[in-house]
Formats: C-alpha cells, structure tokens, sequence
C-alpha cells in the first residue's frame, strides 16, 4: 500500500496527529514567547494565542484519534455480526428473541 492510499484510508488518524503536533508547536513557541516577556500586559497575548490554542488543538486531535478508535471498533461488531448472521442462516430472523429468551406465540 502506498502513502497517499494509505493516508486516504487513515485520514482521520493522519488529522489527529497533524492537530496534536500544531498544538505542541504552538505551546512551544507561546512559552518561548512568555519566557521573553518582562510585564504580565505582554504575556497575555502569548497565553492566548499559544496556550489556548496549543490546547485546544491537542483536545481536537484526541478527539479525533478516539474517533478513528471508534469507527475500527464498530466496524469489528459489524464484520462479528455479519459472520454470526452467515452461521445461522435462515434462523437470522429468530436469533433476537432467542438470544433474549423472549418466545413469540
């Protein structure tokens, strides 16, 4: 497999850590910002604009890694659901209420 089919079938691990790495990048260079800054009044703007947004990038990126989590997940439950339905064959239709020990009359 190549890089950009690759990068095309992860993509949204690809953003998550894209995201996570601008948000290290951007609380390195606010701190190296904060750490030139003598007064509070010249430190605020490096708070917001590397703190914040340094955060709020790592927060974007995690949420998107657990995304990506979660789709493999639920495509495992279908793919265990699918095989489950091939086992039973015919009796697919009944294995709900069998599984739940309801009995239809």
């Amino acid at each position: 497999m190549d890089l950009t089919t690759w990068i095309r079938a992860q993509w949204d691990r690809v953003a998550a850590v894209v995201a996570v790495v601008a948000g290290i990048l951007a609380l390195v260079l606010g701190w190296l910002g904060i750490s030139d800054a003598l007064y509070p009044g010249q430190q605020i703007p490096y708070i917001i604009s590397g703190g914040l947004v340094g955060v709020v990038c790592i927060a974007v990126g995690i949420g998107l890694w657990l995304s990506a989590d979660l789709r493999d997940e639920w495509r495992k439950l279908d793919d265990v659901d699918a095989k489950l339905a091939a086992l039973l064959g015919g009796e697919a239709a009944s294995a709900p209420s069998a599984l739940t020990g309801s009995r239809s009359a």
